[in-house]
């Protein structure tokens, strides 16, 4: 079915004050929808997200600027995209297209997606990102990336953003770590990789908020995600991060109901950190742990140092978040050095993800 323009309505979401307010269904919405389509992309459950933590993420608008546009087919709610761009970045707009697979035959994606990039376009930007989730298994008909590194499944997402214009430029690999088995084989690594480091680098360890004293370091290391991740032709603008941004990112996290670990290493002959690991889990502690960044700064590769960050903050989090089942990573398919480590850990692929991009003109 497809349905008359006439009958199909686009909306922007009003970001609530709170989820009490009178105006925050439509915010609760976008995020249930979400959660049901990224469980329909991928066939597992490690991506879902409560509104509460994601409301702290919209309404501050300092760093990022998150806007929701929900499309009706009457009074029903058919698909909806979100549209992430970063203040201080001019490049690059990021797009989540929401559609549930009994939707994709009336047109909304095409509707939404046309929505999205007008809008990307009145900020003056130049470059529209997207993802895609699919199962592990790939189905009989696959797309590889630009890079040559994995394979994702067709679909109709993906043929959308094909017809639009979008290249897929990398494949990236969900995995995940089960919380509750056996973790000797971590001990090991971990006490192989800080012997390998040698006295030049120190295991430094915090829950959020970040001590005053490790904001300054802690944010050049945030800065350089954007520098030294591998990210094949994706166009990212190199992000400033000081530590004021440190503290508001922070503060969105906690605001959310989070906690957040991290395990960094200091650099002991610079006081510089050179590497960390971030794992995060929402209110319910029998939630999916859900790993932000991981990041060895280049100048300090060859150490053992994403072993180690990685290896303590799991040992670390079993005393934090003993009930929770797994962890959920992801991580670009060429990045051999990582997932090498994860694989040894015990981490094993769950669902991929495309990263997509369209230059516009």
């Amino acid at each position: 079915m497809t349905y008359p323009t006439a009958d199909l309505t686009v909306t922007e979401v009003a970001v609530p004050a709170s989820l009490d307010d009178a105006d925050a269904a439509d915010f609760i919405a976008a995020v249930a929808l979400n959660n049901a389509v990224c469980l329909a992309d991928s066939g597992v459950d490690d991506y879902e997200r409560t509104a509460a933590e994601m409301l702290p993420l919209w309404k501050d608008r300092t760093d990022h600027v998150h806007r929701t546009f929900i499309a009706r087919a009457g009074d029903s709610i058919i698909g909806a995209i979100s549209l992430n761009c970063g203040v201080a970045e001019p490049t690059s707009a990021e797009v989540d297209l929401m559609v549930l697979p009994e939707h994709w035959p009336t047109g909304v994606g095409q509707a939404l997606l046309d929505r999205a990039e007008e809008e990307v376009r009145l900020q003056g930007r130049r470059v529209l990102q997207a993802w895609t989730l699919h199962p592990a298994v790939p189905g009989s008909e696959t797309l590889t990336p630009k890079t040559g590194w994995g394979v994702i499944s067709s679909s109709p997402h993906t043929r959308l953003l094909e017809r639009n214009g979008f290249a897929l430029e990398q494949v990236e690999r969900s995995s995940g770590f089960d919380l509750q088995a056996d973790l000797s084989t971590v001990e090991r690594m971990l006490s192989g990789a800080i012997a390998a480091a040698g006295p030049d680098y120190r295991l430094v360890e915090w829950n959020l908020p970040t001590p005053p004293e490790q904001r300054d370091g802690y944010a050049w290391a945030l800065s350089r995600m954007s520098t030294d991740a591998p990210s094949g032709d994706l166009e990212i603008d190199e992000e400033t991060w000081d530590a004021a941004r440190i503290a508001r990112r922070d503060a969105r996290i906690i605001g959310g109901g989070q906690t957040m670990s991290v395990a960094a290493v200091e650099h002991v002959p610079t006081g510089t950190l050179a590497a960390f690991n971030e794992l995060v889990i929402g209110e319910d502690p029998t939630g999916v742990t859900h790993q932000y960044c991981t990041l060895v700064l280049k100048e300090h590769r060859g150490h053992r140092l994403g072993q180690l960050v990685k290896c303590a903050n799991i040992l670390r989090w079993r005393g934090i978040a003993p009930a929770s089942p797994r962890i959920s990573t992801f991580n670009a398919e060429e990045n051999r050095p990582m997932l090498d480590i994860n694989e040894a850990m015990g981490f094993v692929p769950r669902a991929y993800a495309g990263a997509w991009q369209k230059r516009l003109d």
